[in-house]
C-alpha cells in the first residue's frame, strides 16, 4: 500500500538515498557549470562520463586500489575534456555537434573495451560508508547525511569551493567575464583561449569523476550505458541552477530525490497501475524536460555561451 512510503524507516530510506543518487549529478553538472560560464557548453558529458566510470572500474578491478581508480577516471576525464576544448575554441567547431560527437565516441568506446578487456558483468568492493563521529549516531539526521561514502562528501563539499572560486577568486573572474564578454576581457589581458581551456578540461575531469562515482562507489559494477541519460541531465541542469553552483546543487538533490522515490516504490512492490509504473520510471527524464520548459527565458545565461571567440588582429 501507498501507506508504507510515509513509515519512518522508508522516509529515511528515501532521503539518504536521494543524498546519495546526487553525488554524479554534482559532479558532473558542476563541471559543466565552469565551462558554460566560460562560453563553451558541453553535450559530451554523458560519454566522458561513460569512459571514466569504465577507466574507474578497469583499474580498480585489476589493481584492487580505487584511488588508482578514480585517477585514471580524472586523467581520462581531463583528456576528454582537452579534445573537446581543441575542437569547440581552437577549431571553433559548432560545439553542440562537437559534443554530440564526444557523446558517441565515449559510448562506443566504452562499450568496445567493456567487450575486449571485460566481455561479462563483474562487480568490485567500491567506496563503502564513511560514518562522520558522533554525527553519524545523530537520530534522523545521522543515516541520512553523515553515513555516505567519500565520493559524496567530495561531490557536496565541491559545491562551496566551486561557489568560492567562481566569485571570490582571479580566476573566478575571468571566467565570468570571458563568458560574457570575451572581447572586453581580452583588451584587459585575459587570455579567452586559456581560460576556456581550462575551465573545458576541468569539467571533463569532473565528468570523469562522475563516472567513477557510478561504477566504484554508488554501483560497484560496470556495464554498456552505465549512465543511463545522468549526463544529459546534469547539462540541463546547470540551466536549471541559473549557472550557479547552489542553484545546481538544489536542482541534483530534487532529481536524485524522485529518483530515489520510484526506486523505492518498485524495491517495496507497491501495487501501481502498468501505465503509472511505466511512467514512473521515466520521472526523471519527464522532470529534465519539464526543468527545461520552465527555466527557459527565466533565467540569463552567459552572454557569449555558444559563441566562438575569435582575436581580432
Amino acid at each position: 500500500m501507498i501507506s508504507q512510503l510515509f513509515t519512518e524507516v522508508v522516509l529515511i530510506g528515501i532521503l539518504t538515498s536521494g543524498i546519495r543518487l546526487a553525488t554524479p549529478y554534482l559532479f558532473a553538472s558542476i563541471g559543466e557549470m565552469f565551462g558554460q560560464r566560460s562560453g563553451v557548453y558541453n553535450l559530451g558529458v554523458e560519454g566522458i562520463m561513460l569512459m571514466g566510470a569504465f577507466a574507474a572500474f578497469y583499474i580498480t578491478l585489476t589493481t584492487d586500489n580505487l584511488w588508482l581508480g578514480l585517477l585514471a577516471a580524472i586523467v581520462v576525464g581531463g583528456l576528454m575534456g582537452l579534445a573537446m576544448a581543441v575542437i569547440s575554441v581552437t577549431f571553433q567547431a559548432e560545439q553542440g555537434i562537437s559534443g554530440i560527437g564526444l557523446y558517441l565516441f565515449g559510448l562506443g568506446m566504452s562499450e568496445l573495451l567493456f567487450q575486449k578487456m571485460l566481455g561479462t558483468v563483474e562487480t568490485v568492493s567500491g567506496f563503502g560508508p564513511v560514518n562522520i563521529p558522533f554525527l553519524s549516531d545523530l537520530p534522523i539526521l545521522g543515516p541520512v547525511f553523515f553515513q555516505q561514502s567519500v565520493m559524496t562528501y567530495l561531490a557536496y563539499l565541491l559545491v562551496p569551493i566551486a561557489w568560492y572560486v567562481l566569485y571570490r577568486t582571479t580566476f573566478g573572474l575571468k571566467i565570468r567575464a570571458v563568458g560574457e564578454n570575451p572581447a572586453a576581457a581580452d583588451a584587459l589581458g585575459v587570455s579567452v583561449k586559456r581560460t576556456r581551456y581550462m575551465t573545458v578540461t576541468l569539467g571533463g575531469m569532473l565528468a570523469g569523476v562522475a563516472g567513477a562515482s557510478l561504477s566504484i562507489a554508488l554501483l560497484n559494477v560496470f556495464q554498456q550505458n552505465l549512465t543511463s541519460g545522468i549526463g544529459f541531465i546534469a547539462v540541463a541542469l546547470v540551466y536549471f541552477g541559473g549557472w550557479r553552483p547552489y542553484g545546481v546543487l538544489f536542482g541534483a538533490l530534487l532529481f536524485s530525490m524522485v529518483n530515489a522515490l520510484q526506486l523505492w516504490i518498485q524495491a517495496l512492490n507497491i501495487p501501481i497501475p502498468f501505465d503509472a509504473s511505466e511512467l514512473l520510471i521515466m520521472l526523471p527524464y519527464v522532470l529534465t524536460i519539464l526543468v527545461l520548459m520552465f527555466s527557459a527565458g527565466r533565467v540569463r545565461k552567459p552572454s557569449a555561451l555558444g559563441v566562438a571567440y575569435e582575436r581580432e588582429s
